[in-house]
Parts: structure tokens; sequence; C-alpha cells
């Protein structure tokens, strides 16, 4: 894992064209500013997470509505 420190209004740069900029210091949180592409999906882990158990959820269905064993 890279760690880099960072200010407020400072970025960071991922491939050519995602960009993470640091909007806001309060105490124990940091809020970021991240500008992509629209056809990369961008989510906070516990919601990435969320979406991988629900769609292997519905990959455990077959065609019937059934629930593989």
């Amino acid at each position: 894992m890279l760690v880099l420190s960072r200010h407020r209004d400072e970025s960071i740069v991922i491939g050519d064209d995602i960009v993470i900029t640091v909007v806001d210091i309060r105490g124990d949180k940091v809020r970021l500013g991240i500008a992509a592409p629209i056809e990369v999906s961008v989510h906070r882990q516990e919601v990435y997470e969320a979406i991988q158990r629900e769609n292997a959820g519905v990959a455990r269905h077959d065609s019937s509505g059934q629930v593989e064993a």
C-alpha cells in the first residue's frame, strides 16, 4: 500500500484521469473529492462490499428463481 501525506486542497493523481483532492479535514475525518470518468465506479468500501454480497446472492439464483444449493 502506498501511503501519502497531503494537506487540504492538495491532490493525488491515479492513472491519467482520476484525481483525489483533500477537501476538508475536521478532527479525525477527512473529506475527499474524487474526479473520475463516469465509467469508473467509486464507492465507500462498506457500500462496495454490500454490492458484492448482493451480486453474489443474485448469482446463486437459477433462472427459475430457486436458490441453488
